[in-house]
């Protein structure tokens, strides 16, 4: 979702750059809207007279608070009381900038907010912050109908009783007497939904019951931290339920480093791999919120969009496919070395349920989070509206839990819809993995049939329906049927499944691989790479002839098998002993603590963005360097708040599985697990 939005927001501004009129038509119209810059100041002039003179903006029962409050704020005005001058200094202004896309102005949120005038024991004015939003096009003479759906938002701070339809009769007023115009001909309103004011509402049932589980958790976890450090000597004989609770034996297991080679059961490169892949995704997602933010050069992102660094952000679809290609090949190769100790029997009802315990209580405590706690602990001018997805997880909170949300076109937690694909590609794995310990390379060439038919769907559904992922011509729809569906992400899964089955058939194996080969396979792997990424960076620019739909369409079906055929060398290379220093670096120990907590950084990640984004008190610059100061500081402090979860719900959860885990099966599965737990948490997680 915020690859579609950054998008759409840029088509936006390319569609308005290609609507500008004459240069003398947008300096007559911008010199008569400049007369507004001063707009509190000017407010505050005419306001004694227009309070005094006119009560047209008192239209209903109970205004009559606002009204008296207006007369007091203009009383306070004329007489120079500091709380009438604050609530007059917060309102801001026309946005500098607004020639190179600044669409904000957002004055002084927290001097609004502040005010608190005591009238008499009973009665207090407060501050209410609010957006006067304008016609783009309007203010700069933009006829074009592509320009309407741009416009720019200015701070206005009124007293708290008063409505924002009865500030826009009084904002009426004002602009008749400065610029002789009404509303309707500027296309300015007030949206109660920009509206903030400091209240003291009570913590509803739900909010008291999120903060009783954190506390609750944090303080089971202190008790038997306390009790691993003081009363028991030997960490081999703590006992399983304090295990479970220890933050010291939950942080030994995270940062516990295993040595590469130390079990051909281990593939220490898939550690590297995650991690550049959970890297990327964050990253690409800072800058997709960030298109969105108040940028005083928001129209740069048209020449930033064409930029050859631009094509890593904007073809980040595949760091998804990458978690898929992980998520397929492990569930195979777990799975078929435990059906082999077993006898090929599966206790698919325990599969399940182990992996619903590892998800979902980290997941439904992160909607709790993102839902009751982010309103109390961040705020600010672009905050009025609430997070991405707020009213989804408060009214259709359960698509998400039950990991079907990426079939909806509002969501919660907007960036889980991949857990819903995941869960569902793993629900049908059981399946997959009976067929191919029973009819081995018969049950893999069937597997190789669905892929050529899931992508032979992909490739029909984007030719038929026209549908496009280029920035210039993306549409909603295509975004719903193309990138959230769940048979289109099937084919890297299956893809990763089947490396996963060779992988196991070959254990323990050694291929002897000339030079020639070892360099052919990593020229083909890297092209394949960057020609996923690279193909369309002519065709991305502005100026470019339109691709036709059968070329992108070939291009989006056959990279979504050939990114994944890439990683299938990667990891075989690495294993093999000819990654090189590929394989040095994504087989780094130094990976292993990170991939632990890949999960955890991927639910949390998001609420970072959002409060950064939304908390901004002034207007940003957008540019790659300062995408990547936020990206550090996003990433870090996701980093710290993933384990302080992994401590209080991610491992005590996780280790509740202990409990349910048949003895005898534990016994036989003891060295399955051992090894892969530490290296395919994300598989097991996610």
């Amino acid at each position: 979702m915020a690859h579609s939005v950054g998008f759409i927001f840029l088509c936006g501004l390319v569609l308005i750059s290609s609507a500008k009129p004459q240069e003398g038509d947008v300096l007559r119209e911008f010199k008569r809207i400049k007369q507004l810059r001063s707009l509190g100041l000017q407010f505050a002039e005419l306001f004694i007279d227009l309070t005094r003179n006119s009560t047209d903006y008192v239209s209903g029962e109970g205004d009559q608070k606002c009204h008296s409050d207006i007369d007091k704020l203009a009383t306070g005005l004329q007489s120079g009381q500091y709380w009438a001058l604050k609530m007059i200094d917060a309102w801001g202004s026309i946005p500098s900038g607004l020639l190179t896309g600044n669409l904000y102005d957002l004055g002084n949120f927290d001097e609004c907010l502040s005010v608190r005038e005591e009238i008499n024991q009973t009665r207090t004015i407060s501050g209410k912050y609010c957006f006067l939003t304008v016609s783009h096009g309007k203010v700069l003479g933009l006829e074009h109908s592509l320009a309407e759906p741009l416009k720019f938002n200015t701070a206005t701070c009124f007293p708290a009783s008063c409505s924002a339809a009865q500030m826009d009769a009084i904002l009426g007023q004002l602009l008749s007497k400065v610029l002789n115009l009404t509303i309707p001909n500027l296309e300015m309103r007030i949206s109660e939904s920009s509206c903030q004011w400091s209240q003291n509402k009570p913590w509803d049932g739900l909010t008291i019951i999120t903060v009783i589980i954190l506390c609750l958790m944090s303080f089971l976890v202190a008790l038997f931290t306390l009790y691993d450090y003081c009363l028991c000597e030997n960490p081999s004989q703590l006992p399983t339920i304090a295990k479970v609770f220890s933050a010291r034996a939950n942080s030994r297991v995270l940062f516990h480093i295993v040595k590469n080679n130390s079990s051909p059961n281990v593939i220490d490169c898939l550690h590297g791999i995650r991690c550049l892949t959970l890297i990327w995704v964050v990253f690409c997602h800072q800058y997709f919120i960030s298109l969105a933010d108040a940028n005083i050069n928001a129209s740069y992102t048209i020449e930033w969009a064409e930029k050859p660094f631009t094509s890593f952000i904007g073809h980040a679809i595949f760091s998804v496919d990458s978690f898929f290609f992980l998520g397929g090949l492990l569930v195979a190769l777990i799975s078929l070395r435990l059906m082999v100790r077993t006898k090929g029997k599966l206790n698919v009802p325990l599969i399940y349920l182990h992996r619903l315990i590892r998800i979902l209580p980290l997941l439904a405590i992160s909607i709790l989070v993102y839902v009751k706690l982010i309103p109390i602990i961040s705020g600010g001018p672009l905050f009025g509206g609430g997070f991405s997805g707020r009213e989804a997880c408060e009214s259709e909170w359960y698509w998400t839990v039950l990991f079907l949300n990426n079939f909806k076109k509002r969501r919660c937690l907007v960036h889980t819809w991949y857990l819903s694909v995941d869960m569902q590609l793993f629900l049908l794995s059981p399946i997959l993995l009976i067929s191919l310990y029973k009819w081995g390379k018969k049950a893999a060439a069937g597997i190789v049939i669905l892929i050529v038919l899931l992508s032979g769907c992909l490739f029909a559904t984007m030719l038929a329906n026209n549908y496009s992922m280029l920035f210039k011509k993306i549409s909603r729809a295509g975004v719903m049927k193309v990138y959230f569906a769940t048979h289109t992400h099937a084919t890297p899964w299956l893809i990763g499944f089947l490396f996963g089955y060779f992988l196991h058939l070959n254990t323990n194996k050694k291929f002897q691989l000339s030079r020639v080969s070892v360099w052919s396979g990593w020229i083909l792997c890297l092209a394949m790479i960057f020609t996923s990424i690279f193909a369309l960076f002519w065709d991305e620019k502005w100026s470019a002839s339109p691709l036709s739909t059968l070329a992108e369409s070939f291009y989006y079906t056959l990279t979504r098998l050939a990114w994944p055929v890439a990683l299938c060398w990667v990891v075989f290379a690495c294993m093999q002993g000819y990654g090189g220093l590929a394989n040095s670096f994504l087989s780094s120990p130094l990976w292993q603590p990170l991939s632990r907590l890949s999960f955890s950084v991927y639910i949390w990640h998001i609420l970072f963005l959002e409060i950064n984004a939304k908390s901004a008190r002034t207007i940003s610059y957008f540019s790659d360097y300062s995408q990547m100061c936020k990206f550090w500081s996003c990433f870090g402090f996701t980093v710290l708040l993933s384990y302080v979860m992994y401590l209080i719900i991610e491992a005590p959860f996780a280790g509740f599985d202990n409990f349910i885990r048949p003895r005898n099966m534990e016994s036989k599965t003891k060295s399955v697990h051992k090894q892969p737990e530490s290296n395919c948490d994300f598989e097991l997680n996610t």
